[in-house]
């Protein structure tokens, strides 16, 4: 499972050949949560709220760059690093 970004401890993640809808995965300390790239909706698990901001925030300035990483990961091709939230 590739990383593509890692920021403020939080590590953001994609699978290779993953089901859809398209998708990230996050872990932050004892955290896990699956996100849509559609509209940043957890689908799986949970985050506390300073960490979903977080990653909200991260992922509504890189959504192209994800998407680009999701088509790159369906076709089992390494996903480019995504520049992390500053």
């Amino acid at each position: 499972m590739p990383e593509i970004s890692r920021f403020y401890g939080i590590r953001v993640m994609m699978f290779f050949d993953e089901h859809n809808p398209p998708h990230f995965h996050v872990e932050y300390n004892e955290y896990n949560a699956v996100i849509r790239i559609a509209d940043l909706a957890i689908t799986e698990g949970k985050l506390p709220p300073k960490a979903a901001g977080l990653i909200v925030e991260w992922a509504l300035a890189h959504k192209e760059e994800l998407i680009q990483d999701w088509e790159l990961s369906q076709n089992d091709q390494q996903p480019h690093k995504i520049e992390p939230l500053k």
